[in-house]
């Protein structure tokens, strides 16, 4: 199987951490993954703005890059559901405003392909001790994208109740939007710190020393806030916990 990683625009820029632990999570499991230097935004923030059009470009590209790969893995639900749902979209579209199939038949290649981590590694490697210890109390939030568009269910519980040494605990009001939303924290800014500090709150009330989610648009969002409130807890990517070992720990 020919793998490639994902990165996407958010852990290029600001959480690379995030990307090596795939890496050596993955490699762990003896899955070879390549990084195509090639690779660019895949235009969810455009989409997401109204810029379909602006999309299209990065859609195709992003159909390039990849397209000759068996498996597109990346560590960001919202991405994942990027491609999964709204490519198809893009296509339909194009051949609603009578451009043909060409754009429909670029981009259905590599829809299929593209998962989000915890769904390759519970589905398509069938995994869910994946050797991980961690000895800290966590807690567990299912951003929208994972929850709502890919429909993650209960796999990324699964694999955190298998690490060795790592207490998870609930999470009220668990499936309730952190208030990111991409441009919608800049838009409804008021709104989107409001709904932040809730689920800020919600994690302090566990006791959890760590909050661990699949997308760090939202962790960053939520970091911000607990940084902000002065908060013990530390949010961290669900990628760095499945990754950490005795041998080479995460914080």
């Amino acid at each position: 199987m020919r793998v490639a990683l994902f990165l996407t625009c958010v852990n290029d820029t600001l959480y690379p951490d995030t990307g090596r632990a795939v890496v050596r999570l993955l490699g762990r499991l003896g899955v070879d993954v390549d990084f195509p230097l090639a690779q660019t935004c895949c235009g969810q923030a455009h989409y997401n703005t109204g810029y379909r059009h602006e999309t299209e470009p990065l859609a195709r590209h992003y159909a390039e890059v990849f397209g000759e790969y068996d498996a597109i893995v990346t560590p960001s639900g919202s991405c994942a559901a990027m491609v999964r749902e709204l490519y198809p979209r893009l296509g339909e579209r194009a051949r609603a405003e009578g451009r043909g199939e060409a754009l429909a038949d670029v981009l259905a290649p590599v829809v299929p392909k593209t998962y989000e981590l915890t769904e390759f590694l519970v589905d398509v490697l069938g995994v869910i001790d994946v050797g991980a210890f961690y000895p800290h109390k966590v807690t567990y939030h299912p951003t929208c994208h994972g929850l709502r568009s890919l429909g993650l269910g209960d796999r990324p519980r699964r694999l955190l109740e298998a690490v060795r040494g790592l207490e998870l605990v609930e999470l009220p009001g668990a499936d309730e939007c952190c208030g990111f939303g991409g441009t919608f924290a800049v838009k409804n800014a008021g709104v989107s710190a409001a709904m932040g500090a809730d689920k800020v709150r919600n994690a302090e009330s566990t006791g959890a020393e760590v909050l661990c989610a699949a997308d760090n648009s939202c962790l960053m969002h939520l970091g911000g806030t607990m940084s902000r409130a002065g908060s013990v807890v530390r949010p961290v990517h669900i990628a760095e916990i499945l990754a950490s070992t005795e041998e080479e720990p995460a914080r």
